[in-house]
C-alpha cells in the first residue's frame, strides 16, 4: 500500500526478538554458574595452543584463525539448522547473547566489591578483586581498587556487552559467537607475557580490530546517558588517545567524563608496574558509591545499545529495499 515504509527482514526481526530475550534472560539469571560456553571454549583453545605453540607470529596466527574461524564456522552451521524455522532461530540468537554478554555479572561482582570497600573490609575486596580485574589486588588500597572496579566496569561494557550486540546485528549467530572467541582469545594470550609476546600477536591485533566499533558506539553512548555529555566529549577527545589501548581509551574516558571522575594513574599486573595517563584529569578521585553510579551507566548503555543496533538493522533494511526498487 502507498506510504507503508518497507518491513524489516527476517534477519532484523529475529535479531531484534533474540537479543531482546538473551538480554531479558542475562537480567534474570547472569552468567550460567556451571558449564560456561565461554569457558568451555577456553579449555579448548587452551588445549589448541599446548600443541600449537612456539615463539613465533605465525603459530599464534594459526592458533587464532583455527579457534575464532572454528567458531564462526559453528555458529554459522547452527543458524543455517534452524533456519527454517523463525521460533527456533530467535531461540539461537537468544541463547548466543546469554552466553556471550556478561552484563549482569559484571554488575553483581562490581557491587560485590563495592559492598566489601563501603563495610571496611579491604581482604574481601581483594578476594573479589579477581573476578573482575586483572591486576595484582594485593597492591592496591581501598580508592584504588574502587577505582580499578570504575574502570572495569566501562570496558566490560563495550568487551562483553555492546561489541558482542553490535557484531550480533552485522552478522547474526556467527558475529556474536566470533567477537566472544576473538575477545576470550585476547584475555588468554593477548597479554605481553614472555611466552605470548609474540605467539599472542595476531589475536591482540584481531581483537582490536574487532572491537573497534563496540569501543566509539559506547563511548558515543555513555555521552549521551550519563550526567555530563559535555564533560565525556571532551574527556574523550582530549585523554582517550593517550591510554596504551586504542578502545579501552575512549571507553574509559567517555566513563570518566560521563560520571565526573578521574581516571588512570599507576597500577599493577602480576608484579608488573605500569603508570597509565590520567584520564579526565578535571574531575575528583574515584569514591565507593561511584562504583554503584558506573553499573547503572552500563545498564543504560546496554539498554541503547540494543536500540540504536536493532534501529540500524532497520535502516540498512530500508536502504537496501529503496536501492532494489531504484533497480
Amino acid at each position: 500500500m502507498p506510504g507503508r515504509g518497507p518491513r524489516p527482514t527476517r534477519h532484523t526481526t529475529v535479531f531484534a526478538y533474540g537479543a531482546a530475550v538473551g538480554l531479558a534472560v542475562d537480567l534474570l539469571l547472569g552468567d550460567p554458574r556451571r558449564g560456561h560456553p565461554v569457558a568451555a571454549f577456553g579449555r579448548a583453545a587452551g588445549a589448541v595452543e599446548r600443541r600449537l605453540w612456539r615463539d613465533h607470529r605465525g603459530r599464534g596466527a594459526l592458533h587464532t584463525a583455527l579457534c575464532a574461524g572454528g567458531t564462526v564456522a559453528l555458529g554459522a552451521l547452527a543458524a543455517r539448522t534452524v533456519r527454517r524455522s523463525r521460533a527456533a532461530s530467535v531461540a539461537l540468537t537468544a541463547a548466543s547473547v546469554w552466553a556471550v554478554v556478561g552484563g549482569t555479572t559484571l554488575g553483581r561482582e562490581a557491587r560485590a566489591i563495592g559492598g566489601a570497600l563501603e563495610a571496611g573490609d579491604l581482604e574481601v575486596a581483594r578476594e573479589r578483586m579477581p573476578h573482575l580485574v586483572g591486576r595484582d589486588p594485593q597492591a592496591l588500597d581501598g580508592p584504588a581498587m574502587a577505582r580499578a572496579v570504575v574502570e572495569s566496569v566501562a570496558e566490560n561494557t563495550s568487551d562483553a556487552v555492546v561489541g558482542a550486540l553490535f557484531w550480533g546485528a552485522v552478522a547474526g549467530v556467527p558475529g556474536l559467537l566470533g567477537f566472544r572467541a576473538v575477545n576470550t582469545l585476547d584475555a588468554m594470550v593477548g597479554h605481553k607475557s614472555p611466552r605470548h609476546r609474540r605467539f599472542g600477536w595476531a589475536s591482540a591485533r584481531l581483537d582490536d580490530l574487532a572491537g573497534w566499533p563496540g569501543a566509539r558506539l559506547t563511548a558515543v553512548l555513555a555521552a549521551a546517558a550519563g550526567g555530563n555529555p559535555r564533560g565525556a566529549v571532551r574527556a574523550w577527545r582530549e585523554d582517550a588517545g593517550k591510554h596504551p589501548s586504542p578502545n579501552a581509551g575512549p571507553v574509559e574516558a567517555s566513563f570518566a567524563g560521563a560520571l565526573g571522575v578521574r581516571l588512570g594513574g599507576t597500577l599493577s599486573y602480576g608484579g608488573r608496574v605500569e603508570h597509565r595517563p590520567v584520564l579526565n584529569g578535571a574531575g575528583r578521585a574515584v569514591e565507593v558509591t561511584d562504583i554503584d553510579r558506573a553499573v547503572r551507566l552500563s545498564r543504560r548503555v546496554t539498554g541503547l545499545t540494543l536500540a540504536v543496533c536493532v534501529g540500524g538493522r532497520m535502516i540498512a533494511d530500508a536502504v537496501s529495499a529503496r536501492k532494489r526498487r531504484s533497480a
